[in-house]
């Protein structure tokens, strides 16, 4: 099996070695914004302004202004009353959940991201409709009145999209949080959103936290935090926050000003997903709107690659577990790439 594991180059739409050059249908650049010209003008830009890193805690008394703007900006967009902006994804996620450990029990849904794991893996499985069913049941049976529901937004490897309203059905008298994980799926799936309908919980007794690696799909080494007003001011009182140098203000300058660049990249992503999901048919698992296609066909990885592409096919999330095979689409694919590996899959 050949070995791709040491390249020096972008994993864009192409991927080179020395013998031929294959159609990359892997990773997580959904919105293929690691190549996007226009975007890496903006955020050069940006270093322009800021330089490359602000290696300083968000408490320190000389501030950069951009990184207020860039939170204001979030919230606008992606429809929450505040949000927080760290130095990743994963930071994002442990900042949260240690804070939030502190006011409930946590509950954690089937396959959570491990970047939500409290220290170890809470080995949790089975069906998300079955399992959101019984914790419902053993929320309101229960004597305890504090909980922090813990879930990915969506099921990116199979795939699926979770259904949250089921919690509705929760005693009003709990005082619950749910800490959702959207990594895969902010402003992808839909529009300047994140990926699931969480405006059900509006003015009811269920907080809704929302954290993502702002590196996939929106092109940005960052982590988000989007949540209520109440909850952003208590985890800037983190030491997680405190202690930690922030994102790249480049970064955060790029993800400010290319509102026009990620709307282009959407739909051109969109249509892409459309167009795919016709030509397979039933061939492959997929969902509505989002850009992964996934197999259990142990062959179908040798299959591709002799024919010229490259999927994602490796043991997820732990190594123990079988390779999973993803087709990964992006805004860079054209409809020509779409139809060649369509073929060689349909065969």
């Amino acid at each position: 099996m050949k070995d791709f594991t040491h390249l020096h180059q972008p994993t864009g739409r192409v991927i080179s070695d020395e013998e031929r050059t294959y159609l990359f249908f892997g990773g997580t650049s959904y919105l293929g914004l690691l190549v996007n010209e226009a975007y890496m003008d903006v955020y050069k830009q940006g270093i322009s302004i800021y330089g490359l890193n602000n290696g300083t805690s968000r408490n320190n008394n000389i501030q950069l202004g951009i990184f207020d703007i860039a939170e204001e900006a979030a919230a606008l967009r992606f429809g929450f009353e505040d949000a927080m902006l760290v130095s990743s994804g994963y930071l994002a996620a442990q900042l949260v959940v240690r804070v939030l450990a502190l006011q409930g029990t946590l509950l954690y849904a089937p396959n959570s991201h491990p970047a939500l794991w409290f220290d170890v893996n809470p080995g949790v499985s089975g069906l998300m409709a079955s399992w959101l069913e019984d914790v419902v049941k053993y929320i309101n049976a229960s004597k305890e009145e504090s909980f922090v529901i813990v879930s990915n937004a969506l099921d990116n490897l199979t795939p699926q999209h979770y259904d949250f309203s089921p919690l509705l059905k929760i005693d009003s008298n709990k005082r619950i949080v749910l800490l959702v994980d959207d990594s895969h799926g902010i402003g992808v799936v839909r529009k300047n959103k994140v990926s699931t309908e969480l405006s059900m919980f509006d003015n009811t007794g269920i907080d809704v936290v929302v954290v993502a690696s702002l590196a996939k799909g929106m092109g940005t080494d960052a982590g988000i935090i989007l949540s209520s007003n109440k909850w952003i001011q208590r985890f800037r009182k983190s030491s997680f926050f405190t202690g930690a140098s922030p994102a790249s203000p480049a970064f955060m300058y790029a993800f400010t000003n290319s509102q026009e660049i990620y709307s282009d990249e959407f739909n051109k992503l969109q249509q892409n997903v459309k167009l795919f999901s016709d030509l397979i048919g039933n061939s492959l698992n997929h969902i509505p709107n989002f850009p992964v296609f996934s197999s259990t066909n142990p062959e179908l990885y040798q299959k591709l690659v002799k024919e010229g592409f490259l999927i994602s096919s490796f043991p997820y999330p732990l190594e123990t577990d079988p390779p999973l095979n993803r087709i990964v689409l992006s805004s860079l694919h054209n409809a020509d790439d779409l139809k060649k590996i369509a073929q060689v899959i349909c065969d």
